[in-house]
């Protein structure tokens, strides 16, 4: 059954059921207030609507509650089929090539090329894996070291580089660096944590060949603010709250083109919220392009701004 099927009729139930019990209240209701207002005081009158009026507004608190679990059911239900397919597929093409290497006599530049894929799959799943214990263990994530005084250029080229790297992407082509030196007081674990998502996704969902700028600014009253910059399709503008949610992916998972759980985006904003910053999507000013910006509290590194450009 399509996921837009199943959506609607999993989301029709509680909602008709909420509108039916609402109809009935509005009509008994009127009924209520036809009959008092012939035979009964107004005290009768008002105590009745009172009563019929709080019935209504449980009846809708609970209709919202219904199409929330709902919805969230429909998330989870997501995450779980893209999971199962981002462990299923690297364990079969691992599988595929071991019990090949074990069966035939290949040549030294088949094995290498087997070899080369296969430690791109272990990487997968190890991403994979490391996404799922970060969602678990969210609250602790750098809770061993003490917060310090960062460098966020020095971050952000480290994290620019390990996405590049997953990728399979030369650096220096794919990323440019607009920096102002600035401070962030943070544990390192989880700036990078931030910026690391924030990078992986921008290569991933970025145009052919993808081209990402990150640029950081000091803003007002101590802030600072980072921006990643890709050219790919964008963001529509009724998802760009609902992204930041756990779970939450667009699209179906039998049509989507890119890998993934949905976790990433949630890591970035709930760590974000615990620096006492915010982050937020925009659209790419006069390009194609999406805009992740995230505003942290921070200090400039020097007396006057000096841009690094790569």
């Amino acid at each position: 059954m399509p996921d837009a099927l199943r959506s609607r009729m999993t989301l029709g139930i509680p909602i008709t059921l909420g509108v039916i019990l609402m109809t009935l209240n509005v009509t008994l209701m009127i009924f209520w207030i036809a009959v008092l207002a012939r035979s009964a005081g107004w005290s009768a009158l008002i105590i009745g609507v009172a009563v019929f009026a709080l019935i209504l507004v449980g009846l809708s608190f609970y209709l919202f509650l219904m199409i929330k679990e709902v919805r969230l059911n429909q998330r989870q239900a997501n995450f779980i089929d893209s999971v199962t397919h981002e462990l299923k597929s690297p364990i079969a093409s691992l599988r595929l090539y071991l019990e090949t290497l074990e069966m035939r006599s290949i040549s030294d530049e088949q094995r290498t090329k087997f070899y080369r894929v296969m430690e791109e799959e272990l990487e997968r799943l190890d991403h994979l894996i490391t996404q799922l214990l970060e969602v678990g263990r969210i609250d602790a994530i750098g809770a061993q070291s003490d917060p310090e005084e960062l460098s966020l250029e020095a971050v952000l080229r480290k994290c620019g580089a390990a996405a590049c790297a997953h990728h399979k992407r030369e650096e220096a082509e794919t990323i440019s660096y607009d920096v102002q030196p600035m401070m962030v007081f943070a544990r390192r674990l989880v700036l990078e944590t931030i910026f690391r998502n924030l990078l992986d996704n921008a290569i991933k969902y970025a145009g052919d060949p993808p081209q990402v700028e990150v640029q950081v600014r000091g803003g007002d009253r101590g802030r600072v603010i980072i921006r990643i910059i890709d050219n790919g399709l964008g963001v529509p503008h009724e998802l760009r709250k609902r992204i930041f949610g756990m779970f939450f992916r667009g699209g179906s998972e039998l049509t989507r083109r890119q890998k993934g759980t949905g976790l990433g985006l949630y890591i970035v904003h709930t760590l974000v919220k615990l620096l006492n910053g915010r982050v937020s999507v925009h659209d790419r000013v006069g390009r194609s392009g999406s805009v992740f910006e995230v505003d942290l509290p921070g200090h400039r590194a020097f007396p006057e701004s000096v841009t690094i450009s790569r």
